[in-house]
């Protein structure tokens, strides 16, 4: 059952979820973005220009916290205004278990025309990934 307006109130805590990222995922969201950088796919390039490994597109970062919203509400077009600043890279092992994303959320306040405005936390590796995450969702 999707939440709805009438469940949420400002305080009410998304459950959190954890996303991985492999280099595998790196790969083929540079397939669909276009952004081929070496420093999200060729290890000893990234460390060359001093980061510590291979990281993760921080559009895709973004879109981790955009899946949990959606999932959240249960209709990706139900999301009608989403915004991030990037605070910290993710940076992604080369090994089966990759790095992960841990996302969660706050409904922060209601707005009105069954608008909420939910407030995102993204961590990876205990370090925040983006700042000034907010959703605006319009529930039924």
């Amino acid at each position: 059952m999707a939440v709805t307006y009438a469940d949420v109130e400002p305080g009410t805590e998304l459950p959190p979820r954890t996303y991985r990222v492999t280099r595998l995922d790196l790969v083929k969201y540079a397939g669909a973005s276009g952004d081929f950088n070496v420093i999200h796919w060729n290890e000893r390039l990234a460390r060359a220009v001093g980061l510590p490994g291979v990281i993760a597109h921080g559009m895709y970062t973004m879109a981790q916290a955009g899946r949990f919203v959606t999932e959240w509400a249960g209709d990706p077009g139900a999301v009608t205004e989403f915004g991030v600043r990037f605070s910290a890279m993710v940076p992604v092992p080369d090994d089966d278990q990759g790095a992960a994303i841990e996302v969660s959320g706050t409904v922060a306040e209601k707005l009105g025309d069954n608008k909420v405005a939910v407030d995102l936390t993204a961590r990876a590796g205990g370090t925040k990934v983006l700042t000034r995450a907010r959703a605006v969702v319009r529930l039924p």
